[in-house]
């Protein structure tokens, strides 16, 4: 994405408005990219501030032709994906020095603390998936990881 592409912004409200309680059962239609973050388009999915979740959170996240999600931690919450589309390489653990590759129609598992770093592997073509996290309020546990400050010696 260019930097002169601008993304959506939704407000705390807005994202309220997007879900229909049905009392007991909530429906979120199909959405837009409402939020871009660390090189990652993410549509509205299901929160705590959509559907009032209090453990769960997931949407679609779309991360464009040869884009990086730079290095980050997801503090004190498990997530999981799967990829609809594209091909996707994780760098991970101390040093991100362990790589794996996914591809459409896998399945991954990150667990808390994990740092990470994704990479689309295509110039041509997006990485979509469908990412469920155990935290409600998607965002506000993430953290930057620096991969050269990481101690030598450990995996």
């Amino acid at each position: 994405m260019s930097e002169s592409e601008q993304i959506p912004s939704i407000s705390e409200d807005q994202l309220k408005e997007l879900a229909e309680d049905g009392g007991g059962i909530s429906v979120l239609r199909a959405s837009e990219t409402c939020r871009g973050w660390n090189g990652i388009r993410y549509k509205a999915g299901l929160s705590g501030k959509t559907v009032g979740a209090k453990e769960l959170s997931m949407n679609v996240a779309t991360i464009p032709p040869g884009a990086v999600a730079f290095a980050h931690i997801h503090v004190d919450f498990e997530v999981m994906l799967y990829i609809l589309q594209g091909r996707v390489r994780h760098e991970y653990g101390t040093g991100l020095r362990k790589v794996i590759e996914s591809e459409a129609g896998d399945f991954i598992f990150i667990e808390p603390g994990v740092p990470h770093e994704v990479f689309n592997m295509s110039d041509t073509e997006p990485v979509v998936a469908v990412v469920a996290r155990s935290d409600a309020s998607e965002w506000e546990n993430i953290v930057s990881y620096d991969r050269s400050s990481a101690e030598e010696g450990m995996t």
